[in-house]
């Protein structure tokens, strides 16, 4: 008996699991990561112009989420993360006053073309708790080739579990990317540098880039973020 009712229970974990699965894929929530560059002397106007966007953005209908984000390594570089309900939301943003705008002086103070991806949410971690004013955001770029796809999706999975018990930890979300399925984005917040270094020091970090390795199409592209709130 004691057998049968060990054998239910587990059953009842792996259904609950699968559940979780399908609820992420069938939320309907459209992802965005942007990714922008300007020239080396308009970071001023380039960070008054992504706070402008995101304070936009943030009062428009089916909005869940946007940060706008200044790489810490290379300020004239930043990034925009964005949640929108749906794809209905997503589309009437992007015909949106405040995108129009963005487009148009990005083609100014610009460094590059701006680099939009669209991304469904794989694995999608809770909000946790406010972001702390030392708050380390992180996007890293994972592209491995497509054979190796079903298996870096297991990684990636598990770090999804292992991550967000380490200390610190505020964020972790995993997006695959919409029109490339073998490519991913890993979206994290930290509290500090130090609980960062203390992640990337764990045993799971360590043993998760030595098997993603030999399935990688790409290098290991990791940016450090700082918000600009």
């Amino acid at each position: 008996m004691r057998t049968l009712i060990k054998l239910l229970v587990a059953g009842a974990a792996v259904l609950t699991a699968l559940a979780g699965d399908a609820a992420y894929a069938q939320s309907g929530a459209v992802y965005a990561v942007t990714y922008v560059e300007v020239i080396p002397n308009a970071i001023s106007s380039g960070t008054a112009l992504l706070r402008h966007y995101r304070d936009a953005s943030r009062k428009e209908n089916g909005n869940l989420r946007t940060d706008a984000l200044q790489e810490i390594a290379r300020p004239n570089r930043f990034a925009i993360v964005e949640i929108w309900q749906d794809k209905t939301a997503s589309e009437a943003h992007d015909k949106a006053a405040s995108s129009a705008e963005l487009a148009e002086k990005l083609k100014i103070i610009g460094n590059a073309p701006f680099d939009r991806r669209f991304g469904n949410g794989l694995y999608v971690g809770s909000p946790g708790g406010v972001s702390q004013p030392k708050a380390v955001y992180v996007l890293t770029h994972v592209d491995v080739i497509p054979q190796n796809k079903d298996g870096c999706m297991t990684l990636l999975k598990a770090m999804s579990v292992d991550a967000p018990k380490d200390p610190g930890n505020i964020n972790y979300t995993v997006l695959q990317q919409a029109n490339r399925g073998n490519h991913f984005i890993v979206f994290e917040i930290w509290a500090n540098r130090k609980a960062l270094d203390g992640h990337a020091e764990a045993a799971h970090t360590r043993a998760f880039r030595e098997r993603l390795s030999p399935m990688a199409g790409a290098l290991y592209d990791e940016r450090f973020y700082k918000s600009l709130d």
